[in-house]
């Protein structure tokens, strides 16, 4: 017979975890309800960014991220997770039911990506440069595809460079829209707030007129993109490293690896899954010191992520664009308290 007070602590633990997924502008469109030994883990529709993400696609790539957390967890606690995708097709925010089924003794592999769930940081600065093994590029790949998903590193200059351009462009686009610049805005977050969501100002590197920072980064010959918190305001970390000599070495190739996450189809199911393949992949990373960086732009506006698709990902149908290295930076986080995210019931 189950310790009902041990299960009890599993699924509160869980939920702990959850909330350290990944999430769009770190809005944590989450929440959950815990009834005995069950967790329904739902998508908080108020904080999906209408002009951005209209359908909800970043909102439940969010959330799959939270619910691999979830599944993770339970079985790194020595519970192998039940899980019951979209349950319910009336109650649309009801993403999934999970709860603790038989004991499971957790494999090395499994406390290895559990300990990174706390650890795990989104980057949004520069990389140092150094290239990735290409065993761990394979690796990688593979803890994507464990999840039902395609994780497929761009290698050849020319996509790379059109992965470059149409993240550009987008961006570009997206800042003389007031109703994205807007967007993005009400989630920056000042040195000053005490608010527990959003992008905190030390959470991506300051830019400033001196140094010639325009919001993109070097790559290939080409530049990403990143969003633009700051708004020409003095926020940000000072950078750790010298941007300068890494722009000055031999143009062999990207500086870190660029890879896209696609999924065959592209439905509420399909974007759930991404979330999970996507988290599966970053905690992987985080546990050799490889950070991701989110350039997802290009995604958010139809014609361009259907350039994107049909050009570049054989008609898959792309979720999530991404650059991954070795950073020296240190980025803050925020995450808002359980109890607000949290519902206990009998």
């Amino acid at each position: 017979m189950r310790d009902s007070e041990e299960i009890g602590k599993a699924v509160h633990a869980a939920v702990e975890a959850a909330v350290w997924a990944p999430s769009v502008h770190n809005t944590q469109p989450w929440s959950f309800v815990v009834s005995g030994e069950e967790i329904s883990v739902r998508a908080d529709t108020g904080r999906r960014l209408p002009v951005e993400d209209p359908a909800g696609r970043e909102m439940l790539i969010s959330c799959g991220a939270a619910l691999f957390n979830v599944r993770l967890a339970l079985r790194g606690l020595g519970h192998e997770p039940v899980v019951r995708l979209l349950p319910d097709p009336d109650r649309p925010v009801l993403l999934a039911l999970v709860r603790p089924g038989g004991a499971v003794q957790p494999d090395e592999h499994t406390r290895l990506l559990h300990a990174q769930i706390e650890r795990r940081r989104t980057h949004r600065g520069d990389f140092t440069g150094e290239p990735l093994p290409d065993r761990f590029v394979e690796a990688v790949c593979r803890e994507a595809a464990a999840e039902g998903v395609r994780l497929t590193p761009v290698r050849s200059g020319p996509a790379v460079r059109a992965l470059a351009a149409v993240t550009r462009a987008a961006q570009e686009v997206q800042s003389q829209d007031s109703g994205f610049s807007l967007e993005v805005l009400r989630w920056s977050r000042s040195p000053e707030s005490r608010r527990r969501d959003g992008v905190p100002a030390d959470a991506y590197p300051r830019s400033s007129a001196q140094d010639g920072d325009s919001g993109l980064f070097p790559g290939d010959g080409s530049l990403f993109a990143r969003r633009d918190y700051a708004r020409g305001r003095p926020w940000g970390y000072e950078r750790a490293w010298d941007r300068e000599r890494a722009q000055d070495r031999p143009e062999a190739g990207p500086p870190e690896l660029v890879a896209v996450l696609t999924t065959a189809g592209d439905e509420r199911e399909d974007w759930l899954r991404a979330g999970q393949g996507l988290q599966r992949a970053l905690l992987f990373a985080s546990a050799y010191g490889v950070r991701a960086a989110f350039h997802t732009q290009a995604l958010e506006l139809y014609h361009l992520r259907e350039f994107v698709r049909h050009g570049l990902c054989s008609g898959e149908h792309p979720q999530m664009i991404m650059r991954m290295g070795l950073t020296e930076e240190e980025a803050g986080t925020v995450r808002r308290p359980l109890e607000e995210m949290l519902d206990e019931r009998p």
